[in-house]
């Protein structure tokens, strides 16, 4: 049974996957797109779907792979060279493409990224109370610390050493601690912790509104948490692998559309390029690179026409253009 693209897209939801969802919202022709197709832009920029032919999905697969890595949507015009009777669109993205086949469309791109993880420790009043108001702000409360972005530690003097070393062990980069100054002051004292350890942890967590209730707590724990995502830089630790094997990187490196470049693993008396590893999809977005030809920006995959030069790597939007270039 084939998968609509609405399904794929609730798929690659649940499983925490990041992705574009691509929408047509304007042709004029020449174009095979017409309004109403759409896409889905994995962080690999593979596509499923379809918004339009293969120099249109050149275009639609670069800007989604800056939409996802700023989490902004975008109105992209995919225009030919001479599109002076398609209607202006203020604060649209603008893309000539000279390969196009002459119409021209415009495309809504919207990122769809995992939500935030939070973990809550502790079943007391200010514990039910970060979970409530982590769901309202559209956090995802779990259960396992792996991928958490921060842990809330409210236990109030029941397993908080257990519940801090759990999260340091799993890499969590934000510990808020729920207790006073001195009994914070105490209990890390106790733990024997590293430097490092110690800056992941906020003691007496909580921005100043002077909190009284449980639920004013919970607020100014969830603030301080959100101030640190907004304007601190707080994302999730990426999650543990194990080092690849010889055999496993080679067969990454073969792997296709599934996987996408990682960093450099060693795998013997030499090591692959960091471009070359192949690691599972989601972790690092695709890289672009800019065609000699016509000047279009393409995203490198697999099936991205590729030519070498005098030694130098270069990537095509079509096979024309790499026929042009090589032959130059």
């Amino acid at each position: 049974m084939t998968t609509s693209i609405a399904e794929r897209a609730h798929e690659l939801t649940v499983a925490r996957r990041p992705f574009v969802h691509a929408t047509v919202v304007r042709a004029q022709e020449p174009t095979s797109a017409r309004a109403g197709d759409d896409a889905v832009i994995l962080a690999d920029g593979s596509i499923e779907g379809f918004v339009g032919g293969v120099c249109a999905e050149t275009s639609v697969r670069a800007a989604a792979m800056d939409s996802l890595r700023d989490g902004n949507t975008v109105l992209l015009r995919v225009l030919p060279e001479d599109s002076a009777e398609f209607p202006e669109t203020p604060g649209a993205l603008v893309v000539v493409n000279p390969c196009h086949s002459g119409g021209a469309i415009e495309i809504f791109l919207r990122p769809v990224l995992p939500k935030p993880l939070i973990v809550v420790t502790g079943g007391t009043p200010i514990g039910t109370a970060a979970t409530a108001l982590a769901e309202f702000l559209d956090f995802e409360v779990a259960h396992s610390y792996e991928g958490a972005t921060a842990v809330v530690v409210a236990g109030l003097g029941r397993d908080e050493e257990r519940a801090v070393r759990e999260a340091l062990d799993a890499g969590v980069p934000l510990i808020a601690l729920v207790a006073s100054n001195t009994r914070s002051a105490i209990l890390l004292d106790t733990m024997g912790l590293t430097l490092q350890e110690r800056s992941r942890i906020r003691a007496h967590a909580g921005i100043d509104i002077g909190a009284r209730t449980p639920k004013e707590i919970a607020l100014s724990v969830l603030a301080e948490i959100v101030r640190e995502m907004r304007v601190g830089g707080l994302t999730a630790a990426a999650p543990k692998k194990p080092a690849a094997t010889h055999a496993e990187a080679a067969a990454f490196a073969k792997a296709g559309p599934e996987f996408v470049a990682g960093p450099t693993l060693p795998v013997g008396p030499a090591t692959f390029p960091i471009e070359e590893i192949m690691v599972p999809i989601g972790e690092t977005p695709a890289r672009t690179a800019i065609d000699p030809v016509c000047g279009m920006t393409v995203v490198i995959g697999p099936d991205t026409p590729h030519g070498v030069v005098d030694g130098e790597d270069f990537w095509f939007c079509c096979p024309g253009c790499l026929k042009k270039y090589t032959k130059a």
